[in-house]
């Protein structure tokens, strides 16, 4: 695939304005009639030496968080420092149906797992039945879970 030098100023301009590759992929097919694919584009950009800018996802916060089922089975990553009485960690191998997934330990000493599915759904499985966090220990849970999130790259 050879593009024309205007072209290419054009590609370069839009990823420099923060486009995404889906957008540039669209825009080449609407404005230029070339339809490629999403990878083909992923290599257009990186031959083209440009650098794509891509906006943190923002994890979506949860007003209380729903019990879902999930398996007990799961590794995870050493426990990070707690954060105000409250330790989070992200499991190495998400669980099934969950994007990413990983254990909490409440300022009150109760444990749980969590997990955040595909459509952005955080989910709390306590080990104790009928456990409900305080709410500042939610709130930190929540913070604490978006700084460990943009970590790992989510």
């Amino acid at each position: 695939m050879t593009l024309t030098d205007e072209q290419k100023s054009t590609v370069a301009a839009w990823i420099a304005s923060g486009l995404g590759l889906s957008d540039v992929q669209k825009k080449l097919r609407e404005d230029y009639n070339l339809p490629l694919t999403y990878m083909e584009t992923r290599f257009l950009v990186d031959d083209m030496k440009l650098t794509l800018y891509d906006e943190p996802e923002e994890i979506p916060e949860v007003a209380a968080p729903d019990a879902i089922p999930l398996p007990a089975e799961a590794i995870a990553d050493d426990p990070l420092p707690a954060v105000g009485g409250l330790n989070v960690t992200i499991d190495q191998i998400a669980r099934p149906n969950a994007m990413i997934s990983g254990k909490v330990t409440f300022s009150d000493g109760e444990h749980a797992e969590w997990s955040l599915d595909q459509m952005g759904r955080l989910g709390l499985q306590p080990t104790t039945e009928g456990y409900r966090p305080v709410e500042a220990d939610v709130i930190k849970f929540q913070t604490e879970l978006q700084r460990l999130a943009r970590t790992q790259g989510f």
